[in-house]
């Protein structure tokens, strides 16, 4: 029998080690189909998190049940936000303390300017970073401040999606594909913006296709197969490994 190697050794589950967010033996379903199968991981204060995998491997499911987005339903765990517990919140109370979800649609508001798309999100407190400061992260949304949000191209749209998250006062940030689509060109200016984040002590936890360029970003990486973690560890030994790349994630 073809026996897989085994790459889980030194896996940090959440219930072996203090997080600032723990996601403990959580399943979750799209209807009858069993997606997430008893994930643990744990991301710590200010780290970016990779959380990857090939196609179908239940990296976004982890994300919206991480985000409380009902769809897929979590039936069992437990998801802890700095003693909060998110497992047992809607996806507007995860919000309100804390969670800052940016989807792969990006949600961009049709007939509302860049800066009324960001003042929409701040509509409610707790408000985050001010207009002004997220201007000076992403001066080409200042540039068009008065510009309709969906008239924007991909990559100054991704910019939006993220800035309407930061103007909410957000202590974890959950990425899914923010590289989708853009030119590389695009994908470094995106990638020098989450190092600033990063320097700002943002935690962050990216699910991305692109494996290499999340890797050079994170710290640590998860990587899922069939909606199971089969490595929880730091992303430069990712990078180092040739033949868990190979295994799990084609590269």
């Amino acid at each position: 029998m073809n026996v897989k190697p085994d790459f889980s050794k030194g896996i940090n589950h959440a219930e072996t080690a203090p997080a600032f967010l723990s996601v403990w033996d959580m399943h979750a379903y799209y209807g009858e189909s069993y997606i997430v199968q008893g994930i643990s991981f744990n991301v710590h204060e200010g780290e970016i998190l990779a959380l990857l995998g090939r196609n179908g491997a239940g990296k976004t499911s982890t994300l919206r049940s991480i985000a409380r987005i009902g769809d897929p339903q979590v039936t069992h765990g437990e998801i802890w936000l700095d003693h909060q517990p998110l497992h047992k919140m809607s996806s507007h109370e995860a919000a309100r303390v804390g969670l800052g979800l940016v989807p792969e649609d990006r949600r961009i508001i049709p007939g509302l300017t860049v800066e009324e798309n960001i003042k929409l999100a701040q509509i409610a407190p707790p408000i985050g970073w001010s207009i002004e400061r997220l201007y000076d992260l992403f001066p080409r949304l200042g540039e068009r401040r008065n510009q309709e949000g969906v008239t924007l191209s991909g990559g100054e749209q991704q910019m939006l999606a993220i800035a309407r998250a930061l103007s909410r006062d957000i202590k974890v940030l959950l990425l899914d594909e923010p590289y989708e689509g853009l030119a590389p060109v695009i994908v470094d200016e995106i990638e020098k913006t989450l190092r600033v984040i990063k320097e700002q002590g943002m935690t962050t936890i990216l699910v991305e296709q692109n494996a290499v360029r999340a890797l050079q970003l994170a710290d640590r990486a998860v990587i899922l197969d069939t909606g199971g973690i089969v490595f929880d560890g730091s992303a430069s030994e990712v990078l180092e490994n040739a033949e868990l790349r190979a295994e799990y994630l084609a590269i």
